[in-house]
């Protein structure tokens, strides 16, 4: 039997608060992947909508691990980086592509730095472009509007959005280095939102939508992420990885709606994993 295959997850710890490690180890691993994890920062809370969180660096431990683990002689079929706070961790993470990849090791960059038409107030304006650099290297990024249109310096526009815009997007974003590029937020109407998929090498674009729902829930980008990633693993073409990702992300936010839970507190995909790993495993690898 052949082992697992195994995904090397970097991304922060926020120990309460659904995003991040938490929520990118579990969904990866209930779709039979293992996740090994490098952690780039603690937090108490994750930073939004939440005061007086503590926070450590973590900066100087990921080198050591990843030179820890090549002296191991492991083996990783995909990279998976999400919320990196500075610069010089943008340039590690570059240096870890080489230390645990290969040819074969799917490199996934999710570009966490901004949303809703504004950087996130812990970056500096010139954050952007060195995220452009490490997308410039992932064979997969999945940006938001906002993280795009920073990358390619151009303006922020309020949706919906044409065809014609979002199309733009996605074949600039691959004119930076993926070969795949996954864009959310996407809306044409108020009634839908969703994400749109680019196939660089073909030019295949594929839409998937599930009705709008009203509000701002945290973590979401991260549950999106470790599903897609997932789905990837275990077979999905691009376009299908996408829409379970969306399946999963939208279900994960109906449930909290229903439970009236405090949207600072995360989604919940804990009651959904089982369904997504029997979705997964219904698609031979």
């Amino acid at each position: 039997m052949a082992r697992l295959k195994r995904v090397a997850a970097i991304h922060d710890i926020s120990c309460f608060g659904k995003c991040s490690l938490t929520v990118a180890l579990p969904i990866i691993s209930a779709a039979g992947i293992e996740c090994s994890v490098i952690p780039t920062a603690v937090l108490s809370t994750h930073t939004g909508g939440f005061t007086g969180y503590t926070f450590r660096d973590l900066t100087d431990d990921i080198l050591p691990v990843a030179e820890h683990w090549k002296s191991l002689n492991l083996q990783f079929e995909a990279i998976y980086t999400g919320y990196l706070g500075s610069f010089r961790q943008l340039d590690i993470v570059s240096e870890l592509f080489e230390i645990l990849g290969s040819a074969e090791t799917l490199k996934v960059v999710d570009p966490v730095m901004a949303d809703n038409g504004v950087l996130y107030k812990s970056f500096p304006e010139t954050f952007p472009g060195g995220m452009k650099k490490l997308c410039s290297k992932a064979d997969i990024i999945i940006p938001n509007i906002t993280e795009a249109v920073l990358m390619l310096d151009e303006p922020y526009r309020e949706g919906p959005y044409t065809i014609e815009y979002i199309e733009g997007l996605l074949k600039k974003l691959g004119d930076l280095g993926p070969r795949q590029v996954v864009l959310t937020g996407v809306y044409f109407d108020d009634k839908q939102l969703g994400a749109a998929a680019y196939e660089r090498t073909t030019g295949e674009i594929s839409y998937c939508f599930e009705d709008r729902i009203e509000g701002y829930y945290h973590g979401t980008g991260d549950v999106f992420g470790s599903a897609f990633v997932a789905a990837r693993l275990k077979g999905f073409s691009l376009a299908q990885a996408t829409q379970a990702a969306v399946w999963f992300t939208v279900g994960s936010i109906l449930r909290t709606k229903a439970a009236g839970t405090d949207v600072r507190f995360g989604v919940d995909f804990e009651t959904g994993l089982l369904d997504l790993a029997v979705r997964l495993a219904n698609q031979k690898e």
